[in-house]
């Protein structure tokens, strides 16, 4: 299943819808469904557990709006190698590490798999680059 990018980028969205859901669930359990169905114009926010992972969504979603882009590059200039898929793999496995790290308060994991996904997906945009 983590054989290929274009796997790697779906496992990494479907890592984002589930973060959604355990955001929506957190923030249900906070501020109530009434809120939740609201118009939202008194600006609640979640806090603690909940508010982390609500920031982590925000961050997720980010990082998929940058890495998905490099993934297709990458496939429409026939350019995966060995290379782009330990890039696509140390990706995903530090987001998937971010999570928990973010939602629990390990602040230095957390920044630590923060910058390897995200060097991960900046050498996966050199990559495109350099390819013809």
């Amino acid at each position: 299943m983590l054989s290929s990018e274009l796997n790697l980028l779906a496992l990494y969205g479907l890592l984002v819808c589930l973060t959604l859901v355990m955001q929506a669930s957190g923030a249900m359990g906070q501020l109530g469904m009434g809120y939740l169905l609201s118009s939202r114009d008194d600006g609640l926010t979640a806090t603690g557990i909940a508010g982390r992972i609500e920031r982590a969504l925000n961050n997720s979603i980010t990082a998929l709006a940058l890495f998905a882009p490099a993934i297709l590059l990458l496939h429409a200039k026939s350019g995966f190698n060995d290379t782009t898929l330990l890039a696509a793999q140390t990706f995903v496995a530090a987001r998937v590490i971010y999570l928990p790290a973010y939602a629990l308060k390990i602040t230095g994991l957390r920044t630590l798999v923060w910058l390897a996904g995200f060097a991960a997906t900046v050498y996966l945009y050199l990559l495109a680059v350099m390819i013809a």
